[in-house]
């Protein structure tokens, strides 16, 4: 099965089944503590598949001039841009070195499709403190990314 649609970007069900396989496809059984590991792994996983996607798709062109990015409250179909899954992936990598429950926040908001309240959910934290986790990433990589 192709991850590709005609126009070469992902097809959300492939996505999903891959993300899927990688998460049972193991040789013992995976224990998730609850259901917010489970989704952080999930999200963890689709994260890397488009990285991998991206990765693919930009081979010798990577590189050059960055254009400036506006991020929204929903990156919703701008993750289907191979450059900047791969911004985003880079600057998320950095968020996770300086606070990894804001890095998670940020997976599960872009990758796993979760809204704010639903990832605070899931993390074990107040929404408000996950909104204003939100906006100092969505703040903090809009600089990286810059």
């Amino acid at each position: 099965m192709s991850l590709e649609r005609p126009d070469h970007t992902l097809q959300t069900t492939a996505l999903v089944h891959e993300a899927y396989v990688r998460l049972v496809d193991q040789n013992q059984v995976q224990r998730w503590e609850n259901a917010g590991h489970f989704y952080a792994a999930a999200a963890e996983a689709m994260r890397r598949i488009l990285v991998e996607h991206a990765r693919r798709k930009l081979g010798k062109q990577r590189g050059g001039d960055r254009a400036k990015v506006d991020l929204k409250d929903d990156f919703g179909g701008k993750m289907t841009n191979p450059e900047l899954v791969m911004d985003v992936h880079e600057s998320l990598e950095k968020l996770a070195a300086h606070d990894p429950q804001i890095s998670q926040l940020v997976k599960l908001h872009c990758f796993a499709g979760f809204s704010v309240p639903e990832a605070a959910k899931l993390l074990g934290i107040p929404t408000s403190s996950a909104y204003h986790h939100w906006n100092y990433a969505k703040a903090l990589m809009a600089r990286m990314l810059a």
